[in-house]
């Protein structure tokens, strides 16, 4: 299946449910975000804080809902229960905080799945909860936004990589004309989309979505034995999918050049390089690696092999089998565009979905980032 792109388009949780976070609610109004993805299904309840948001309680939990969609295009029955199951805790979760400001979205295995539309009406039956199918593009825009406080005011290219359970997303972002302490503010601003840019803005120069996330990418070669032959065929195969987005030709650039890693694959190598134990969330967010330390540590996990991988204390029993595919995506970025600034982030989708509602409604403003110096 080919790359959608523009006309004229979670990985693996870092744990097998988040623990709990819950807040004694104040006055003020909740916000929810829920993000159904291939693999896990995430949600945060949040409320508006200044220019930031404070979140009152957390649910994540693997639910493999793509399980088996490659070879059959449909969501498997198994795959449906095991999320409702989940719908239904993220329901008590709303009722209990008495929230109603939501949006709850799904993403690459629901727009492929021949059986999303009636999977929703079941969710919607047995949950009530309104999710909805978001296109490619509104993904790749709510991971940019999510991503707007950790932009460095020397940036002038950004590269934003959101590497999914179904699809990986790539957007390549011109600042040159932001004046550098506005360079946050201007990545807020795409929430509008990307193909209006603003005098004086950020410019969206290209935008792909490449649908192959860890799940999809694993399972293309699920009958290659070797590891490390593994590895490398879907190295190859993922590379391959890159070839109509515009910067691919030209690589990286020689000066003010970012890339921000935003999924679980990217948190667990920033982990692993940390020598974290126990994830971290605060040594990890914004950190910043280089290529050569990126490379490190994926050539560590290919040495470990499959069983060491699954004793590894810094991959974790839920992520070991994911864990390649999702190297296999991020080592071929670095390959393509290697860089000494690759910023961390412990965000995404449902972070993006916060930061929008909160800004159409006013409680929430961008004029507050001041991204990173």
């Amino acid at each position: 299946m080919a790359p959608r792109r523009p006309a004229g388009e979670d990985a693996f949780p870092k744990l097998t449910v988040e623990p709990p976070v819950t807040r004694q609610t104040e006055d003020g109004a909740l916000y929810a975000a829920l993000d159904l993805g291939t693999n896990s299904c995430r949600m945060l309840i949040a409320r508006p804080r200044g220019s930031q948001f404070q979140v009152i309680d957390s649910f994540s939990k693997p639910v493999q809902l793509g399980h088996g969609l490659e070879a059959s295009g449909r969501l498997s029955r198994s795959s449906m229960a095991r999320t409702v199951h989940a719908l239904q805790v993220c329901r008590r979760k709303l009722d209990q905080h008495r929230v109603r400001k939501m949006r709850m979205v799904a993403t690459e295995a629901c727009r492929r799945a021949r059986n999303s539309r009636d999977f929703l009406r079941t969710i919607r039956r047995e949950t009530g909860l309104p999710v909805e199918i978001i296109g490619a593009e509104e993904e790749a825009r709510l991971a940019v936004i999510s991503c707007a406080p950790l932009v460095s005011h020397s940036t002038d290219t950004l590269l934003v990589v959101d590497i999914g359970g179904g699809s990986t997303e790539l957007v390549w972002i011109d600042l040159e004309d932001v004046e550098p302490k506005e360079r946050s503010r201007a990545i807020m601003r795409l929430s509008d989309g990307f193909g209006n840019p603003q005098p004086g803005g950020a410019r969206v120069v290209d935008w792909i979505s490449v649908p192959l996330g860890v799940a999809t990418l694993r399972d293309q070669f699920a009958d290659v034995e070797d590891d490390q032959g593994r590895f490398a065929l879907m190295s190859w195969y993922f590379e391959e999918m890159l070839a109509d987005f515009a910067p691919y030709a030209d690589g990286a650039p020689d000066e003010g050049f970012q890339i921000i890693g935003t999924s679980g694959t990217v948190t667990t190598v920033a982990a692993s390089h940390l020598g974290l134990r126990r994830y971290d969330r605060t040594k990890v967010d914004g950190l910043e690696m280089t290529t050569e330390q990126i490379d490190r540590v994926i050539h560590s996990y290919l040495a470990l092999g499959p069983d060491g991988r699954r004793q590894d204390p810094r991959i974790g029993r839920e992520r070991h089998a994911l864990i390649m595919s999702g190297a296999a995506i991020l080592q071929t970025l670095m390959r393509v565009w290697p860089t000494n600034r690759l910023s961390v982030a412990d965000r995404g989708l449902r972070e993006g979905l916060l930061y929008a509602q909160m800004v159409r409604d006013g409680v929430l403003t961008p004029d507050g980032l001041n991204g990173v110096a």
